[in-house]
């Protein structure tokens, strides 16, 4: 079987505000067009009743035109979101590698997001040294920054 990573999903309780948190602080690029999708074929595929949402893929930065994206939508009828924990089982958080982690923080900080962790560094053996904080976005959804130096 020959596989490729295409996107990764967040279900938002407000596609447009979350889309554009994404697209202000990391360069996201949106790739139309908007989906406003529904119907019977979408309740199958996604195990959802009456399934509808409308959202955005964005373009994560640093891949070009054919790189994976960010696929952002909210439904018609979301469910409740478990508790914040960067240890809560499932996919943890989203990484970036940034220029400068302080910097970054400080732009999600003023766009709505909040801190979870604080900007820490290691030497990681046979690798480099790593200064990374986790935050999250306006929703919850965690987010790690990260800059290496050799």
């Amino acid at each position: 079987m020959k596989a490729k990573y295409k996107h990764t999903n967040i279900v938002a309780a407000d596609w447009r505000r979350l889309a554009r948190f994404y697209e202000e602080v990391f360069g996201c690029v949106p790739v139309p067009p908007e989906r406003h999708l529904g119907g019977e074929w979408l309740s199958r595929g996604t195990g959802v009743a009456r399934a509808q949402f409308s959202g955005v893929h964005l373009r994560l930065p640093g891949y070009g035109d054919e790189g994976p994206t960010l696929e952002i939508y909210q439904y018609a009828e979301n469910a409740v979101r478990a508790p914040l924990a960067a240890n809560r089982e499932g996919i943890g958080h989203l990484a970036f590698e940034v220029d400068d982690v302080e910097e970054a923080l400080d732009r999600v900080l003023k766009l709505g997001g909040k801190e979870v962790g604080v900007i820490s560094s290691a030497e990681v053996k046979g690798v480099g040294l790593l200064t990374f904080v986790y935050c999250s976005d306006p929703e919850g959804n965690i987010i790690e920054l990260q800059a290496w130096r050799k």
